[in-house]
């Protein structure tokens, strides 16, 4: 029989479909174990995955600060550590809070209830395809003030870029996803270039033309990058696991008509089941977590999905608790490190649920959806659904 640790495949079948039973013994048996796929140290409960996030000078995200490398594409706010990523982030961060969201959020949901009457009676379809993707991309479009791209195209770029980030688990990912960043650094480079619209774009163009230097312009163009692949990719997975999520808990949809309800309850989707899994930070120096002593220069994986299902930090961790408050998930990350997007993922994942809720039309399951075979982005390929009348 096959140790706990040695069951933990992120790419494994068993893992993809449901990891949530095998973390819990993890976290149980080996809340800290070495896993030889990901050479890497791997984290199972909140308090050591808080730790490692928020211990900047013991932990790097920065793979410079520990000799590694970081390709001139790859430079950007999540690329840095505190204090030098403040100013960057703080571009982004004061650009983000003078964007109307609201009217981001109101015209997602306008967007998702025109799909659903299109959807309406025409049979089964798929969630991910019809909904999750075009959703993702005119939001996160929508915010920064640009012309959503097509959405297969960009799609599929972005897919290659995602899948990358298992490239410690499968190498030949790797030059695909640089490929891909490359295609989407010009599709950015042509928006900065362009006169744009009204946006966070916009305005952080604006914050930085007139005296930041170049190296400061790199930082921001990959950065604007980061936040738009990084924003569809999040609030697309988000989508799909919140849309199968609400299939199996009918009932909790229709409680999310409460507009109290809905505020918490979509982001108890996120710690229930979010889309992403882990990060990675390097031990600058020696260090002991849990027990287990770390060297300079290993690697740690902070695993948010076991983590956010911790009962140490979360009461009834395994039940959908919609009115759960606080709600400190590591869903979208942590601290300054944490998706920029988080509140425009929020926006569009309120959208979704309203606009649900404002159809005549009752969303059911059309069979068994297919998760895609990725470590760090938990997402689905096709979740077939159908509106019934």
């Amino acid at each position: 029989m096959p140790s706990v640790t040695d069951r933990y495949d992120p790419l494994g079948a068993e893992i993809l479909r449901d990891p949530y039973p095998v973390l819990a013994e993890l976290r149980m048996r080996a809340p800290v174990f070495w896993h030889a796929g990901m050479d890497s140290w791997a984290l199972t409960r909140y308090a050591d995955c808080v730790r490692v996030l928020r211990d900047h000078e013991t932990f790097a995200r920065d793979p410079r600060r520990t000799g590694g490398t970081v390709p001139e594409p790859s430079l950007s706010v999540q690329t840095l550590d505190p204090p030098q990523q403040s100013r960057v982030r703080s571009l982004f961060m004061t650009a983000l809070r003078a964007q109307d969201l609201t009217g981001v959020e109101d015209r997602a949901r306008v967007r998702v209830r025109e799909r659903l009457d299109q959807l309406a009676g025409g049979g089964p379809f798929d969630v991910v395809a019809e909904v999750a993707v075009p959703l993702s991309v005119a939001v996160v479009a929508d915010l920064l003030g640009v012309e959503p791209p097509p959405y297969g195209e960009f799609a599929a770029v972005s897919d290659a870029i995602m899948r990358s980030m298992d490239g410690g688990l499968n190498p030949a990912l790797v030059e695909p996803g640089r490929i891909a960043r490359q295609q989407l650094s010009d599709l950015v480079d042509s928006w900065f270039a362009a006169s744009a619209r009204p946006g966070l774009l916009a305005r952080v163009r604006q914050a930085t033309a007139a005296d930041a230097g170049a190296l400061t312009r790199l930082y921001v163009k990959n950065t604007a990058r980061v936040m738009f692949q990084g924003g569809y990719s999040t609030l697309a997975a988000a989508v799909g696991n919140a849309v199968h999520t609400l299939l199996a808990y009918p009932k909790a949809l229709d409680r999310m008509r409460d507009r109290a309800l809905l505020a918490t309850g979509v982001d108890e989707l996120v710690r229930f089941d979010g889309p992403v899994q882990g990060t990675t930070r390097t031990a600058v120096r020696s260090c002991r977590i849990g027990g287990v002593d770390i060297t300079p220069g290993q690697k740690i994986v902070p695993l948010f999905a076991a983590a956010n299902r911790d009962p140490a930090a979360f009461t009834r961790a395994d039940k959908l608790v919609l009115d759960r408050t606080p709600n400190r998930h590591l869903g979208y990350g942590w601290g300054p490190h944490s998706c920029i997007g988080t509140t425009v993922a929020q926006a569009g994942l309120r959208a979704l649920v309203a606009a649900l809720n404002d159809h005549p039309a009752r969303l059911a399951a059309a069979g068994e959806g297919v998760r895609r075979r990725t470590a760090t982005m938990r997402a689905f390929d096709t979740l077939p659904a159908v509106l019934l009348p």
